[in-house]
Formats: structure tokens, sequence, C-alpha cells
């Protein structure tokens, strides 16, 4: 993915690997965070369109693939292993269950909460989930070689470490304040 910065008045020099969302001039410190935003943009679009086939949104593959390799889960199991937040995965939950492909159950340790777990029909979606994600990851690493694969995939496990990192710093939490 190259960065387009056009000057006031000059047109990019055409290399047929522009990127589909210009870089503004104010966004000019932040490169990388600009082609995040954009490569983000474009990977939801193409997850949404595969998902969309088999009746499910950006998200709630990923709650599914967790309920199917974990079990029943508690909600605010789920809000942690996704690194959500409680109204968000309330809302998918309810939608999944709206779906038919979750169920929520008492839980038997604890009369407060509930389980979610997946239902027959999920799994009769499990097989197509899969398919999509390889498909996603085709079109991802399309003309990349496996070294090239493997270093990209260092690359973002880097970048989301140092966020990570940002997040639990208090300085940078203050900052945001």
């Amino acid at each position: 993915m190259t960065q387009s910065t056009p000057e006031a008045g000059k047109s990019p020099a055409r290399t047929g690997q522009e990127a589909t969302v210009p870089m503004p001039a104010a966004a000019s410190g932040g490169p990388v965070s600009h082609a995040i935003f954009r490569l983000a943009r474009l990977h939801r679009m193409f997850a949404g369109q595969l998902l969309r086939r088999i009746g499910l949104h950006p998200g709630q593959e990923l709650v599914m693939m967790h309920l199917w390799e974990l079990g029943p889960q508690r909600q605010t199991d789920l809000v942690r292993l996704m690194d959500s937040d409680a109204a968000t995965m309330t809302r998918t939950v309810q939608r999944l269950e709206q779906a038919g492909f979750v169920r929520r159950r008492p839980s038997p340790t604890d009369r407060r909460a509930s389980l979610i777990e997946p239902t027959a029909a999920s799994h009769a979606l499990r097989r197509e989930v899969e398919q999509s994600w390889s498909q996603l990851e085709g079109l991802v690493t399309a003309g990349l070689s496996p070294d090239e694969c493997t270093a990209a995939l260092h690359t973002l496990e880097r970048l989301e470490q140092n966020l990570v990192q940002a997040a639990a710093d208090p300085a940078c939490a203050d900052a945001e304040r």
C-alpha cells in the first residue's frame, strides 16, 4: 500500500498502487496510522460482504469462533475475550440470538448470570465462517510470499503491542484526557 501525499495543485504520480483514500495534509504526521485506517476500512468492507452471504455481520463471527472453541460462556467472559464493551456485546448476542445462532441458559454456578451457547444452527455455519475467513485471508495476502506474510504478521503484532502498552501506560491515559 502506498501513501499519497499530494502537494497543493499537484496530482500524485500514478504507480498503479495508489491509496484508495488520499492522505490529507493534516494526516502527514501519521502516515502509518492513515494506512492502518485505510486497510481496516477495506478489510471490514470485504469481511462484511463475505459474512453477509452467510447471515452474519463483522464481529459476530469472532464471537461464534470463541463459542465454538470454548463452549458456553458468560457474557462478561465474552466481553473480556473480545476486548469489547458490555453494550456492544449485548447487542451482538441479541442479534445472534434473534438469528438463531446462540441461546441463553442459566449458569449452573451463578444464578445472576446466564451462559451464551452456540446452537445447532450455528454449528452448521462454522464451515462457512472458516471458508469466508480463508477467502478474506487470500484477498489480503494475494501476491505475498510466505516470508512476506510472516513479516507482515510480525509487524502487525508489534503495532498492536505498541498500542496495548500505550493503553496500559498511565502517562498515555492522562494525555487522552
